[in-house]
Parts: structure tokens; C-alpha cells; sequence
């Protein structure tokens, strides 16, 4: 309805109200002609406003148009790299000859001077963001993507060869889609059964899946689906051996599948309808942990598992023993026989012995399976990232969202080592990961800036971690909590952060860790040169 309202409707006492007389001014402010206006001021200094970042990078990918979300290296050839964006797409490329170092620092990216590398290959094909990508152990045969989208594409990756990469083409074989989202990806180590790999859904189900670029009429089948996690499947790892296959969910709960029947051979009962060898869940109020469960890694010796929750909770739990004859008598090449069936989810024998009885080479050590041995809790906020360091050293090192790093000793009750309590500062630590000393011989190699080859750092004590302030940090160790500078080695810049969008959500490190490349939240991939120390 319109408004009956008209200016001339108003009365002249209103009119007069609302003049000031200028006997009630207070103080009478002259006009400066030569002072300049606020706006005048930023439109004078804006060039001067723009952001400086240190990049101490040799080289970046930038072909990708949303964050990275994964980043993964081939097993034989490290200077191969794969990486997964939000822009639903995958790129190959090589880090085999970055161009010189550039000054320490330079402007917001891209920086006009230095050309990012060349891709190998693009690999489309999925239709949501790819938050997951392996290669196949043991020897990169396969390239593995899994999304948003709930698909599982398989790709057949080129041999490493003295021919270059980038004159060969990523082939795709087949996919799979069974869920509605893929939370994670993991390759099974065990060289019985090669080219497998496992997934954790939204849904709370884990795949295990083998590939067999042979097999034409299903080069991509089922080996097991697992029912028994209530909520997202967050994290998974495999035993050091490849046998058993650990994951953990939201709901709090951890399960220990038998993947390849080598438990049920060895005479050791599972759990929830025989599905797993080891189930814990909220249930149990001394494993519980409210608001879920995280990440979980696996001892060296494959003894007990560790998993990472809210609260900065930890709980390590036994796991049952199987030596290491077990590998070597499993059958050669038994792929696709396990159960198929969604509802079944059977654990798969693993074939007939074939050097006398599988049962008498087993020695499992069950007495503390299933036990929860220590719960911890040195940080205030979730447990996102967990790693432990080679052997003989025994360190289990724990990233919390609080941004600090925790070092458990687990040689000695768990004990507190070190905690680094402003490790990332105030943002979330993403990864941690101990650096492997290379002891393979002939293996590709990257190029240093001084044109020599990177040599492996050769220190097993040195732990890699990123966060969400786009920095990367190697740290010592050795020693205690009174160690210098909390044990840091060096400190690596490039990636925006800190809140801007640019926090570095993964990195890979392998080849002796002499080079490290990440994946940024801005959408950058990095090659920092890591010296020799």
C-alpha cells in the first residue's frame, strides 16, 4: 500500500527543532584543504600494502585450481609425484630437475621469474574433490585416485625406466563406486599380495581391493567389505608386514581385520561374528573417547596399535603377533578369491602352504591382543596425525589441531619425551612423519641446486611435520625436553597460512628425505631442498 505520508503534511515546529542554533557549537573545526582523506591514503599506498612471502622452494606446481588435498610419491622412482585437488582432478609430474633456487623471498604467487614444472599427465574423471591417491606397493605398478564422488579409479602407471616418464602416458584400467565418500586410501605392503589397496568410507565401511591389469573382464575386484564401524571411517594402517589391516571411525570404535586369513590360520578367533581379530568401541569406558577417533598408526614390530582422538586422547591397544614366516608362506598371486559379498565381508584364506603347514610356521604371540596397554593424553585438542620412528630408535611421535607435537618414548611406559607445544604455533598440525634413511642403490635421484644429486639425510632421529601456518619443520629428536629450540632443525616457507587459505595439508618426503614436496591448501605443490645433516 502506498504511504499517505507528503512533505507538506509536516509542521513548521518540527522544522525548527531541528535547526542548530550556532550559539550551542562547541568547538567550530576548520577545513585543512592540504590534509588528505582517509581514501586518499589507501589508494595512494595500496601497491606498498601488497603481501611479502618467503619462498624457499627449488620449484612448484601450480596446474591445479582448488586446494591439494593429497599428495603421494612412487615407491621406486621419488621423483615421480601425484597430487589430488578439489578441482576434482589428478596430475603426474616430476620434481627430476627443478630449476635453480630463487632469492628468499618474492611476492604473492605465481611468481613471474621461474615457470612451474610440467605435468607427466592429467587425470581426470571424477566428479567431486580427490581427497586420496596411492601408488601400489610394491613397486608403483598402479596409480590409485579416490574421491568425494565414492569412486575408486585405478590407472597403470609406466615402469621406471631410463626412459623419461613424460614420454609415457598413465593408462586407466577400471573404477569402482560402492560408497558415498572415500575418507582415505592405503596400499597393503605385504609382496604376497601386491597392487592391493584399502579405503574407509562416510559410510563407515572398508574396501580392500586388489588390481590386475591382466585380468580384462575385472582388472579392479573386491577382496573384503567390512560392516561393523557406526559412523565415518577416518583413518586406516596396515601391520609392517602387510597382514592385518586396522581402522578406526568416529563412532570411537578400532577394528583389526584378517584381510588375507593368515590369523584364522594360525588358530587366533575373531571378533564380531568373526569379521575382526580385535574390536574396541565407546562401549568399553576404558577405551572410550568422546567426540571419535582420528588416526592410527602401527608399531615397527607390528605389536600394538596407537589411535589418535578428540581431546587429545591416545589409547594403545595389543595387537596378535605373526611372525615373519607367515609372509613367505603365503601363496604367490591369490587375488579376488576372498568374499565378494557386501553382506558377507569373510575373511579370505590365504591359500594352501607351500612349504609345509602354514599353522606350524605362525608363532602369534595373543596373550595381550585385544588389551589396552597405555592411554595418554599430552595435548588439549584432537589427534590428527601420529608416526613412529624406525627402529632401533622408539619414538612415537603425536600432531594435535592445538598445534603442539608430543614424543612418546614407548621403550619406556610411554613416557613423555618432548613435548613441543607451539610446534605449528597456534594452528593444526597436519602430518608428522619420520624421515627413513634410503637404503635402496640405483634409484632416481633429484637434482640439488648445486647440480649434485640429493644424498639421504642418513638420520632416522629427524622428524618431518606441516600444519595449517604453511609451514614445513624438520626437528631433532635426540635428547630430552631441554633440547635447544625444542630439537628444531630447520623451517621451510612458501605456502601462505595462517588462515589465509595456504596451510600445506600433507608432504612426502621419500628418497632419504633429502626432498620434500607438498600439497597446499592454496593449491601450490612445493619442492623445498632438505640438506644433508
Amino acid at each position: 500500500m502506498a504511504s499517505s505520508y507528503t512533505p507538506d503534511e509536516h509542521d513548521e515546529g518540527e522544522e525548527e527543532d531541528a535547526t542548530l542554533d550556532p550559539n550551542d557549537a562547541a568547538e567550530e573545526i576548520l577545513s585543512d584543504p592540504d590534509q588528505p582523506m582517509d581514501s586518499d591514503i589507501d589508494e595512494e599506498n595500496v601497491e606498498e600494502q601488497e603481501i611479502q612471502l618467503q619462498n624457499d622452494s627449488i620449484a612448484h606446481f601450480d596446474y591445479h585450481t582448488d586446494s591439494i588435498f593429497c599428495i603421494a610419491q612412487h615407491p621406486i622412482d621419488p621423483s615421480i609425484i601425484a597430487t589430488g585437488s578439489g578441482d576434482d582432478t589428478a596430475y603426474v609430474f616430476s620434481i627430476s630437475n627443478p630449476r635453480p633456487v630463487l632469492p628468499p623471498s618474492y611476492e604473492s604467487n605465481p611468481q613471474p621469474s621461474r615457470q612451474s614444472l610440467a605435468p607427466i599427465e592429467k587425470l581426470p574423471g571424477h566428479t567431486d574433490s580427490i581427497n586420496a591417491l596411492v601408488f601400489t606397493l610394491p613397486h608403483g605398478t598402479y596409480l590409485c585416485t579416490a574421491g568425494l564422488d565414492g569412486r575408486l579409479r585405478a590407472y597403470t602407471a609406466p615402469a621406471p625406466s631410463t626412459t623419461p616418464q613424460s614420454s609415457q602416458s598413465y593408462t586407466f584400467l577400471s573404477e569402482s563406486q560402492e560408497v558415498p565418500e572415500i575418507n582415505f586410501l592405503v596400499p597393503c605392503p605385504n609382496p604376497s599380495y601386491p597392487n592391493t589397496v584399502a579405503l574407509g568410507a562416510s559410510d563407515g565401511s572398508v574396501w580392500v581391493y586388489t588390481i590386475d591389469g591382466t585380468d580384462t573382464a575385472s582388472p579392479l575386484q573386491v577382496l573384503q567389505a567390512y560392516y561393523l564401524h557406526t559412523a565415518p571411517c577416518t583413518a586406516g594402517a596396515w601391520t609392517p608386514d602387510g597382514n592385518l589391516l586396522a581402522t578406526v571411525s568416529e563412532d570411537g570404535s578400532l577394528h583389526v581385520w584378517d584381510v588375507f586369513g593368515e590369523a584364522a590360520a594360525a588358530g587366533i578367533a575373531g571378533h564380531g561374528a568373526g569379521q575382526a581379530i580385535v574390536g574396541l568401541t565407546s562401549e568399553d569406558q576404558r577405551f572410550a573417547v568422546e567426540g571419535g577417533l582420528y588416526s592410527v598408526a602401527i608399531a615397527p614390530s607390528g605389536a600394538f596399535a596407537v589411535v589418535g582422538g578428540a581431546g587429545g586422547m591416545i589409547r594403545v591397544v595389543g595387537l596378535p603377533r605373526l611372525s615373519a614366516a607367515s609372509t613367505s608362506s603365503a601363496t604367490q598371486g591369490q587375488k579376488g578369491a576372498g568374499a565378494k559379498s557386501k553382506s558377507g565381508g569373510g575373511k579370505r584364506s590365504g591359500g594352501p602352504p607351500t612349504n609345509g603347514s602354514r599353522q606350524g610356521d605362525l608363532e602369534p604371540s595373543a596373550g595381550q591382543a585385544g588389551q589396552i596397554l597405555a592411554s595418554l593424553q599430552a595435548q588439549s585438542d584432537s589427534i590428527e596425525t601420529l608416526a613412529f620412528s624406525a627402529p632401533p630408535l622408539t619414538l612415537l611421535a603425536a600432531g594435535s589441531v592445538d598445534g603442539s607435537i608430543a614424543l612418546f618414548d614407548t621403550a619406556h611406559r610411554f613416557a613423555v619425551r618432548r613435548h613441543i607445544r607451539d610446534a605449528h604455533e597456534e594452528f593444526a598440525v597436519v602430518k608428522v612423519e619420520f624421515v627413513t634413511p634410503s637404503s635402496s642403490s640405483g634409484s632416481p635421484t633429484t637434482a640439488a641446486p648445486n647440480g649434485s644429486n640429493i644424498s639421504s639425510t642418513g638420520g632416522g632421529w629427524l622428524l618431518t611435520s606441516c600444519g595449517m601456518d604453511g609451514v614445513v619443520r624438520r626437528w631433532d629428536t635426540r635428547g630430552g625436553t631441554a633440547a635447544s629450540g625444542q630439537g628444531l632443525v630447520r623451517e621451510w616457507r612458501g605456502h601462505r597460512g595462517e588462515g589465509e587459505g595456504g596451510g600445506v595439508l600433507g608432504f612426502v618426503q621419500g628418497g632419504g628425505g633429502g626432498t620434500i614436496v607438498t600439497a597446499g591448501d592454496d593449491g601450490v605443490s612445493l619442492v623445498f631442498y632438505a640438506e644433508s645433516g
